[in-house]
């Protein structure tokens, strides 16, 4: 059973429910849509939406008797807006017909890795247009099973001056040392040295929470799963159609990159509100919008 199942509000689901409710799913979608895969065969992505932003997407082939053979399944979340427009590579898993995202966001400091929501899409372009990606932009979304809320740094205007000029500085060094630079590169060098010796100082009296604003770092072994802490930029509660558990839908913004989180209300410790930040591991989706 997949185990982010709990994030859109299937949290007491058994194993023979489970079976139920794919067979459902199957007899009747919400959308379908089909391609054909990397070994010449139909594939068909199925989705049952329980909300109007999540649902189940269930993938696989038609077999001759016009039977469906699953491959795989898993909850999917809509995010609302662009979250990057950063050059994507897409990479199949090995396992089966499901496909990962891969892009250099500069705002992060690492490779951001993201599990593709959108796969026939993507193989019904590569048909047309070959693997190039380089005109689409990327709606990320997320899933946590569990976070809690943290208070955010209190601020003047003028710090909040500061800290966006130095934000933008310090992405304009990154995108001058991704293309070689080596004085950006020494100067990036220098600021990590710096930032280093503040935080050592700081943290012997402050709490670590209190001089760490914001951060996006992997987590685990799974390449697109994330710790993160970020300020909640919008919220809102929702409801699963089917087993009318609580959600919380939250925007938020980590390292600049701004991204929806879907997770059951039962999982959140603290009162989420606009301002606060949410600290938590993520499981990172995406959505590759394709421009003409």
């Amino acid at each position: 059973m997949h185990r982010f199942l709990r994030a859109i509000g299937f949290s007491g689901l058994k194993k023979s429910q489970l079976d139920e409710l794919i067979k459902d799913i199957i007899e009747h979608p919400d959308m379908e849509k089909l391609a054909i895969d990397s070994d010449g065969s139909e594939f068909s992505e199925i989705t049952q939406m329980f909300n109007d932003r999540f649902g189940i997407t269930v993938c696989g082939q038609y077999q001759d008797s016009n039977l469906f053979s699953m491959d795989y399944y898993y909850p999917v979340f809509m995010g609302q807006e662009i979250s990057t427009d950063e050059q994507v590579d897409i990479e199949r898993h090995a396992g089966n017909e499901s496909y990962a995202g891969i892009c250099d966001e500069m705002r992060l400091g690492v490779t951001l890795i993201f599990y593709l929501q959108n796969v026939a899409d993507y193989l019904n372009q590569r048909a047309v247009y070959g693997i190039s990606l380089k005109n689409v932009t990327t709606t990320l979304s997320a899933f946590s099973l569990g976070g809690k809320i943290i208070l955010p740094i209190g601020k003047n205007e003028e710090q909040i001056r500061n800290t966006e000029k130095n934000r933008r500085n310090h992405n304009h060094l990154m995108a001058a040392a991704r293309d070689g630079d080596e004085e950006a590169i020494e100067s990036l060098t220098l600021e990590d040295i710096d930032l280093y010796s503040m935080i050592s100082k700081r943290v012997e009296k402050e709490d670590v929470f209190s001089i760490v604003e914001s951060y996006f770092m992997p987590y685990g072994i799974e390449s697109d799963q994330y710790s993160i802490l970020g300020q909640i930029m919008d919220m809102e509660t929702s409801h699963n159609r089917l087993t009318n558990e609580t959600i919380l839908f939250m925007k938020v913004n980590s390292n600049d990159l701004i991204f929806d989180i879907c997770m059951n209300e039962k999982d959140l410790i603290g009162v989420p509100e606009v301002g606060r930040r949410f600290k938590g591991n993520i499981w990172m989706q995406g959505k590759i919008n394709f421009l003409d």
